[in-house]
């Protein structure tokens, strides 16, 4: 009794492994695609949180400050609230709105001291001030946009007169360069603690 044995030639073997390794190749770039595209959303929407946030925080900061103080260097300062109600800046309420020597980046820069001293506006005017801060008290950073570029203020008055903020950065998202702007109003300005001059805080060592 015969047997016919069939088997694969070699044509139809090198076919089989052309097809597959098409198949192959068109998976793994649908899988590098999909990957690539979750992602660049992971990343967008990691960007879009830290600017909601970075938003949310200078809105209410510059809003419920007392004064917006001066503009140091590459820093903005602002005087918080008047903790202990004695009409007086102290330490323990200066926030520095920091950008970095190179515009890189927003983070806030605050103070801690058991003393809790008195601060002039002159002193705050300063760029060497800062550096003082940071040799004698405890200082604690607060990140709002990590990685930026050409961060810039803008404002309606030079401080201390300044009621209206706006702060401009650029993002880099989909290999292209995108300009962001929050604008912030002082709506809890204490004006009147000014001078006649708008320099210094009446009922001082300013005075």
């Amino acid at each position: 009794m015969s047997r016919s044995v069939k088997a694969f030639t070699l044509v139809e073997l090198m076919v089989g492994l052309m097809v597959t390794s098409i198949i192959l190749s068109a998976v793994a770039t649908l899988a590098f695609a999909l990957s690539s595209a979750s992602t660049a959303g992971g990343d967008y929407a990691c960007t879009q949180a830290q600017i909601r946030h970075a938003t949310v925080r200078l809105l209410d900061l510059v809003g419920r400050c007392h004064l917006i103080c001066a503009a140091p260097a590459d820093d903005l300062v602002l005087w918080r609230a008047d903790d202990n109600s004695d009409r007086r800046i102290n330490i323990n309420e200066v926030v520095y709105i920091e950008t970095g020597a190179n515009h890189e980046y927003l983070r806030l820069c605050e103070f801690t001291s058991a003393d809790n001293p008195e601060v002039t506006l002159a002193a705050l005017a300063l760029p060497a001030t800062k550096a003082q801060f940071v040799a004698s008290y405890s200082e604690r950073y607060t990140p709002l946009i990590p990685e930026c570029s050409s961060v810039q203020f803008a404002y309606d008055l030079d401080p201390p007169a300044t009621t209206l903020l706006a702060v401009t950065f650029d993002l880099e998202e989909d290999r292209a360069s995108h300009r962001y702007q929050i604008v912030a109003t002082a709506r809890c300005r204490a004006g009147h603690l000014l001078d006649a001059a708008g320099t210094a805080i009446v009922e001082s060592d300013d005075d």
